[in-house]
C-alpha cells in the first residue's frame, strides 16, 4: 500500500501565501509534515489525528484553545484559526506552544472551504518519496510560480468549475487586481465583468480551443489585462490559467510560455482525477529504460501513442554549482529547486513540441523529442535549447548549459542521442566552454580530448612521470613552473602572448621554461614532448 501524500507545513504556508494564512507560532519549526486536512467543528468534541491540519471553523478567540490542546494531545501538526482582533494571537500563540503544535491565523475574509480545498490540492500534488519523481512531477502551485516567471504576470490555475487551484506568490498586495483577490478568497469575481466575459465569448473561446486569449483592462471594474488558455485533455476541459498583467507588462514570450504551462498542467489534472493513476510512474520506467537502453521503444510508442519510425532527439540540461559558468557568472545556490528548473523546461518545450517528455537523472534534466518532423535540423533544435538557456538566465539567475543530441531515425537509437547529449555536457564543463548551449560539431574537438583526457585519467601507467613530478613540486613550493609550461604551449610558443596571460615579464616566462626543463630534463623541442606535456597537463588535479 502506498503511503499517503504529506507536505512540510514551510510549502504549505509558501503555497497558500500570506495574502490568507499568517504563521503565529511554530514551536517545532516549518519542516514539520502534514498529512491531512481535518475540519473541526464547534459542536464536535475536539480531537485530530496525528499528522493533521486542523481547521478550527468557527473557533474564534478563546473558544480555540480546547482545540489547541487536544491538537497538541493527539499529534497533529497545526491549527487554523480566525482571530477577532491581533490581541488574541498571543494567548493563543503561548498556548500553541506549550502544546507543540503550529498555530496559523487565517485572514478574516478568507473562506473556510477555500482553504480546505487549497490545502488538499497541495496534498494531492505531494511530490512523492523518490526526490528524482519530485523534481520531474513538480506540482500546481510551483508551476504557477514558474509561469508568473517566465510571463512577468499573477498566475492563477483552475478546474472546469472555476474553482482555484493554486496560483503565483506576489511580493505586494497592490498587484493583485480585484477579481484576483476575490477568487483566491473565495468569493465569486464581480458579475459585471463575469458577464462581459460571457459577452465577449471568451467562456465560449476556452470551451473549444486551446488557443491563448487576451482580456482588456476594466479600470471602471478594478480589472488589469489578462491572458487566458485552457488547460485540456483530447477534446474536454479540463480547466484554465489565467495571467493577470501586474504593473509591469507581460513579457513578449508569455503567449508561448502559456501555451507550455497549459500542457503540463493537464498531466496534473489528469492524474488528479486518478485516470491515470499509475500512469507517471509508469511513463517515467518506460522513458528511463528507453534513454539508458535497457528497454526498447515499442512499449512507450505504444502506452503514449507514438511513432516509433519517425525522428527523435535528446536534449541535455545541466545545471548543477558545479558546473555553474566560471566566466564572470554568480554561482546559483546549490538549494535551487529542482522543480523550478524542471518547470521551466518542461513549460518552454512543451510549447514547442507536445509530445515532449522530461526526465531529470541526478543534476541533469533530459527532454525526449519524439516523432519530430523529418524536415527538422539540429539548428532548430539548438534554437528551442538557446530559448530556454536564455529564459533559466533571465528569469531564474541560473547559467544553465544545454546539449543538443544527434538526430536519430527512431527512437529505438535515443540512447544514441542521449550518449551524444551528456558527452556535449561533459566536455563543456571540463574544456570551459561559453556556449550555453552546443551541438556535437560545435565542440567536436573540445568533446575528443575531454574524452582523452578520461582515458589518460583512469590509466595512470601511461603518464609521463616527468610532468608528474613537476606538479608535484608545484605543490610542495606553491610554484606555477606546469602552469605557465602549459600557457606557453596553448600559445604556440608564443613567449610574450603567453607572459601578458599570466601577468609576467617575457624573462620571468623564459626563466620558467628553463628551471621546468631542468627539473625534469624535458626537451621543448621534440613535438612529442610538447604534445604529451598540453594533454597531461590538463588533467585535474589529484589530492
Amino acid at each position: 500500500m502506498d503511503p499517503a501524500p504529506s507536505i512540510t507545513l514551510r510549502h504549505l504556508v509558501m503555497a497558500l501565501g500570506d495574502s490568507m494564512l499568517e504563521v503565529q507560532a511554530a514551536p517545532a519549526g516549518l519542516d514539520v509534515e502534514i498529512h491531512g486536512v481535518a475540519l473541526l467543528d464547534p459542536e464536535d468534541p475536539p480531537t485530530a489525528h496525528p499528522g493533521d491540519l486542523v481547521l478550527a471553523i468557527g473557533s474564534r478567540g478563546r473558544a480555540a484553545f480546547p482545540a489547541l490542546r487536544a491538537a497538541g494531545r493527539d499529534g497533529a501538526t497545526a491549527v487554523v484559526v480566525k482571530l477577532d482582533a491581533p490581541a488574541q494571537a498571543a494567548g493563543l500563540s503561548e498556548t500553541a506552544t506549550e502544546a507543540g503544535v503550529a498555530l496559523l491565523s487565517l485572514r478574516g475574509e478568507t473562506r473556510w472551504e477555500q482553504v480546505s480545498a487549497l490545502a488538499r490540492a497541495a496534498l494531492d500534488d505531494a511530490p512523492p518519496e523518490d526526490p528524482g519523481a519530485a523534481a520531474e512531477e513538480g506540482d500546481l502551485f510551483s508551476l504557477a510560480q514558474t509561469t508568473a516567471i517566465l510571463t512577468s504576470g499573477i498566475v492563477s490555475i483552475e478546474d472546469a468549475a472555476n474553482r482555484v487551484l493554486a496560483y503565483s506568490r506576489t511580493t505586494d498586495s497592490d498587484e493583485a487586481d480585484d477579481l484576483r483577490r476575490r477568487s483566491i478568497l473565495g468569493w465569486q469575481g464581480p458579475e459585471a465583468y463575469l458577464a462581459k466575459l460571457r459577452e465577449w465569448g471568451v467562456f465560449q473561446h476556452l470551451h473549444s480551443s486551446d488557443e491563448v486569449i487576451a482580456i482588456d483592462s476594466h479600470p471602471e471594474l478594478g480589472i488589469r489585462r489578462r491572458l487566458a488558455v485552457a488547460i485540456r485533455s483530447g477534446d474536454r476541459q479540463l480547466g484554465t490559467i489565467w495571467v493577470q498583467e501586474s504593473s509591469t507588462p507581460l513579457s513578449e514570450r508569455s503567449r508561448q510560455a502559456l501555451l507550455g504551462a497549459a500542457r503540463v498542467a493537464a498531466l496534473h489534472l489528469v492524474r488528479r482525477r486518478r485516470e491515470l493513476s499509475d500512469d507517471v510512474t509508469l511513463v517515467r520506467t518506460l522513458l528511463a529504460g528507453l534513454m539508458d537502453g535497457s528497454t526498447g521503444p515499442q512499449p512507450l510508442a505504444t502506452h503514449l501513442g507514438f511513432d516509433a519510425a519517425r525522428p527523435a532527439a535528446v536534449l541535455g540540461f545541466s545545471h548543477g554549482t558545479t558546473e555553474a559558468y566560471e566566466a564572470g557568472d554568480a554561482v546559483a545556490a546549490p538549494e535551487l529547486a529542482h522543480t523550478e528548473v524542471t518547470n521551466l523546461v518542461s513549460v518552454h518545450i512543451a510549447a514547442r513540441h507536445r509530445s515532449s517528455l522530461v526526465t531529470q537523472v541526478d543534476s541533469r534534466i533530459y527532454v525526449l523529442l519524439p516523432q519530430l518532423p523529418r524536415s527538422i535540423d539540429t539548428d532548430t533544435l539548438r534554437g528551442w535549447a538557446l530559448e530556454i538557456t536564455d529564459a533559466a538566465r533571465r528569469h531564474l539567475g541560473l547559467p544553465l548549459r544545454g546539449s543538443v543530441g544527434c538526430l536519430v531515425p527512431g527512437l529505438g537509437a535515443v540512447p544514441e542521442s542521449r550518449r551524444e547529449a551528456d558527452r556535449i555536457l561533459d566536455a563543456m564543463v571540463s574544456a570551459r566552454v561559453s556556449a550555453a548551449v552546443a551541438a556535437l560539431p560545435d565542440i567536436q574537438a573540445e568533446v575528443l580530448v575531454s574524452e582523452m583526457l578520461t582515458l589518460l585519467s583512469a590509466h595512470p601507467e601511461i603518464r609521463d612521470p616527468r610532468l608528474t613530478a613537476l606538479v608535484a613540486h608545484d605543490n610542495r613550493h606553491q610554484g606555477r613552473l606546469a602552469e605557465t609550461l602549459l600557457t606557453y604551449l596553448n600559445s604556440f610558443g608564443d613567449v610574450r602572448a603567453a607572459a601578458a596571460q599570466l601577468h609576467v615579464h617575457p624573462n620571468t616566462l623564459r626563466y620558467r621554461l628553463r628551471r621546468a626543463e631542468e627539473l625534469t630534463g624535458l626537451d621543448l623541442s621534440r613535438p612529442d614532448q610538447r604534445l604529451l606535456a598540453m594533454l597531461q597537463l590538463r588533467l585535474p588535479p589529484t589530492d
